[in-house]
Order: C-alpha cells, then sequence, then structure tokens
C-alpha cells in the first residue's frame, strides 16, 4: 500500500513540473522566434522498495523520474511583415547581441534602430556584426539586408550601396547547453562555444514566429490536469483503504 503512495507521489511531483514547461510554452505562443521546451522522462527502479506478486517472487517498484528538459530548436512559421529591419533565419544560427552581463544570443528577429543609430533588438540590446555594433547615419535609407547578412544603405542622395556591416552569425554544436534567459535570450552554458554559421540564410521583411503548437500544448495541459487529477483519486482510496484497515484492526479483540 505505501508503495501505491510513493509511486502515486512521484508521478504527481512530475506531472506538476511537466506543467510548469508546458504553462511557459503556451505563455510564449506568441513570442518571436521563441522555442518550445520538452520535457525527459525515465524509468527509476528504486532498490528499498519492493512488492510481492502472485508469483510469490519480489521485484523492485518503478518509479517515473523527470530527467530533464530540453530545447526544441526547431524551425519556427515565418511571417512576411515587409518591414526591412525584420530578418527571420532560415537554418540554425542566432544572432549575436551586446547585454550588460556579456554576449547573448536569439532568433527574434524584429529589430529596430535606436535613436543613436545603432541597430537593436525590441528589448534594446545593440545586434553585433563581424565587426561589433553597426550603426546608420542619419541620412540613410533603403536598408537591405542581403541573405548572407550584409547590410546595405542609400545615403542621402547618393545612387551608390554604402555597407554598414554584417550580421554575425553563429551556430552551436551543443545547442542544448545553451540556457534560457529573460527577454528570449540565450546564455552560453558550459561546453557551449559560438561558431560562426556561414550555412544559414537570412530573409529581410519576415519574422520567424513561435514554434509553440498552441493546439497541442492546450491538449497536453489537459492531459496533466486530468492525470493528476485521476492519481489524486487514487491516492485518496488508498488512504481511505489504510484508514479502514486500522479501524477494523483496532476491532479485532485480543
Amino acid at each position: 500500500m505505501q508503495n501505491t503512495l510513493l509511486v502515486g507521489l512521484s508521478k504527481q511531483m512530475v506531472l506538476e513540473r511537466q506543467m510548469d514547461v508546458v504553462s511557459n510554452n503556451i505563455a510564449n505562443m506568441t513570442t518571436n522566434g521563441y522555442k518550445a521546451d520538452r520535457s525527459l522522462f525515465q524509468e527509476y527502479l528504486s532498490s528499498n522498495a519492493h512488492e510481492d506478486n502472485f508469483a510469490g517472487s519480489d521485484r523492485r517498484v518503478s518509479f517515473v523520474q523527470d530527467r530533464a528538459t530540453f530545447h526544441d530548436f526547431s524551425q519556427g512559421p515565418t511571417e512576411e511583415t515587409k518591414n526591412p529591419l525584420d530578418v527571420a533565419i532560415d537554418g540554425n544560427a542566432f544572432l549575436v547581441v551586446q547585454t550588460p552581463a556579456g554576449e547573448r544570443y536569439t532568433r527574434e528577429g524584429n529589430l529596430q534602430i535606436n535613436n543613436r543609430g545603432q541597430l537593436v533588438t525590441a528589448s534594446g540590446y545593440q545586434v553585433l556584426g563581424t565587426s561589433g555594433p553597426i550603426t546608420f547615419q542619419q541620412t540613410d535609407h533603403d536598408v537591405n539586408i542581403a541573405p548572407d547578412g550584409n547590410i546595405s544603405v542609400l545615403e542621402g542622395t547618393s545612387r551608390l550601396d554604402s555597407i554598414r556591416g554584417k550580421l554575425r552569425l553563429v551556430s552551436f554544436a551543443q545547442a542544448q547547453r545553451l540556457l534560457k534567459e529573460g527577454s528570449n535570450l540565450y546564455a552560453p552554458g558550459e561546453g557551449a562555444q559560438p561558431l560562426p554559421d556561414t550555412k544559414s540564410q537570412i530573409r529581410q521583411g519576415f519574422i520567424e514566429k513561435s514554434n509553440v503548437n498552441s493546439v497541442v500544448e492546450m491538449s497536453r495541459m489537459i492531459e496533466i490536469t486530468r492525470t493528476y487529477t485521476q492519481i489524486a483519486s487514487l491516492l485518496q482510496q488508498q488512504s481511505d483503504l489504510h484508514k479502514s484497515a486500522i479501524e477494523k484492526l483496532a476491532d479485532v479483540p485480543n
């Protein structure tokens, strides 16, 4: 009976953490460039818990354990905006931005130009090029971002292109070691070294949307809620049986 309570409790703990992951995915369904998180589970055989089966043999009790969460880096759907400062990345690359905590990486491509002429993210962080921050002049217009990340403009009345920089694109051999931070940024975890990416391409005038599937995530949330409720009911039944057994034992004459 105690094993049933322990197994049920372990499952509830896993479901609670899984609900946190699903809830965070749902909260970011409309966040540009957001990558969903997924949960990994494994069987855990306790060496201290055993049960007797009908064959009379003894076996270890199997618990469920959430091993970890991982990032789903699959490509999200793209949406055409026709905004020349919006960019979507075709491939596994990330944009590099400068933050007070150091370089960070993002897939969020709705870029802007701040009042100092610097190319920044929607959160105001500088977007880095291969030669550092990218800065525009007040007379620049007709911004063009090539598939390889080169940024050119027309300056004033000139009909000749002027180069303002080239977007720095990086990828990671061990992308699962990236750590999520706020503002849709990733920090380099232990062993996650940025490598120059020459295979990915930039699509100007497009935005990569979140790769969260709203229908799937809502279905998961309903499934988790139902499972949690069923286990709670089972645990209550086991508790009632335990209580009833104790009461009957107390009524047995000495």
